[in-house]
């Protein structure tokens, strides 16, 4: 995030051991390793009947829903829940399309909802509405309250709210607002160049049968295959659910980050808002170092790998290689990015902290 500097956080160790992180068990043995200490008060916290708000800030792809999962899986899976404000709305699209269902959530308004527009009227917004256009803030929190009331008594990481200018000042009152419990709520700006996620978005590709999502370059699959016509690699998909595929570019990722530049823009104008709020619980988390840093922040194994592939003319084999990914951040200075782990041990670490354990 420009202008302001996010610290860089060490988590590397020099005990020799190197884990496959995309591998649950040796993740698991990482994080021990790595926050055993920091995981075992967050886990005693929340067995002691505590619970906590975050609110999750970061630009569109900067890894909300994956930080927030990971954690989730390494601290407690039964008592943290992963709340996405747009997956909640988009989910309202099958509700409004059973009559009862509809009928419950028209009741539950004209309870909680307060706001100008008449319930009735903003069930016919959501009914036809355009992910161009922002709901009203008072009906997304009424529909966050009725998700939290649902969830029951959990941790809650909530993404995608304040999404708006207008939220942030909703956002700081949060608990008052809907009459929640009275946790502490912390927020937690991510940041990730957006060069990043210009490539992610580029070099993604999903399977055409299943949705799976990899990249050539930086989420390779067990099956890489060359085209000999068109002298390019491409992944087969290998979801276990999946007869497999060939699998490609999305509609529009070509383009990169342009189609949302806007978005990423507001993004980062909220994430510097509430950075700028006094009398906030604030954990930064960065997704990456600086390659004449990297050495000394982070072990080679936590860094984001780079996929690249050689083929042997004469049996098709494809050979899979692999080195750090390097791209200029933001600033233009050449960087590492980080594999997700690292920083969720950056997470867990500052959550300690801010919630005094």
């Amino acid at each position: 995030m420009k202008d302001v500097e996010f610290p860089l956080f060490k988590t590397k160790t020099d005990d020799g051991k190197k884990f496959d992180l995309t591998d649950p068990a040796q993740r698991k043995a990482y994080f021990e390793l790595k926050a055993g200490d920091e995981i075992k008060k967050l886990q005693e916290y929340l067995k002691n009947g505590n619970t906590f708000i975050v609110y999750l800030l970061g630009k569109k792809s900067s890894g909300k829903g994956t930080y927030s999962k990971m954690f989730k899986e390494i601290i407690d899976k039964d008592k943290i829940e992963h709340v996405s404000v747009g997956d909640m709305i988009r989910s309202f699209d099958e509700v409004l399309k059973d009559p009862v269902k509809k009928q419950e959530l028209e009741e539950f308004l004209k309870k909680k909802y307060r706001g100008p527009v008449p319930p009735v009227d903003l069930i016919r917004a959501m009914e036809a509405r355009s992910t161009k256009v922002l709901l009203p803030s008072e009906l997304i929190l009424a529909l966050v309250e009725r998700e939290i009331t649902r969830i029951g008594k959990k941790v809650i990481f909530l993404d995608g709210f304040p999404r708006d200018i207008d939220q942030v000042s909703y956002s700081m009152f949060f608990k008052n607002l809907i009459d929640y419990r009275n946790d502490p709520d912390i927020f937690v700006l991510i940041d990730v160049p957006i060069t990043i996620i210009d490539q992610r978005v580029k070099q993604r590709v999903i399977c055409p049968l299943c949705n799976t999502s990899r990249s050539l370059k930086l989420l390779t699959t067990k099956n890489v295959q060359y085209d000999k016509e068109k002298k390019e690699f491409f992944l087969m998909c290998d979801n276990p659910a999946c007869t497999g595929a060939r699998m490609v570019t999305k509609e529009g990722d070509e383009h990169g980050i342009d189609p949302i530049r806007t978005r990423l823009e507001k993004d980062e104008m909220l994430m510097k808002q509430i950075y700028s709020m006094h009398g906030l619980s604030r954990v930064l988390l960065r997704n990456s170092i600086p390659v004449d840093k990297t050495p000394e922040f982070a072990n080679d194994y936590e860094v984001t790998p780079e996929y690249y592939y050689t083929v042997d003319e004469a049996t098709g084999k494809v050979e899979t290689k692999e080195k750090a990914w390097e791209l200029p951040d933001d600033e233009g200075t050449l960087s590492n990015s980080l594999m997700p782990p690292p920083v969720v041990v950056s997470l867990i670490k500052q959550l300690v902290r801010e919630l005094g354990l």
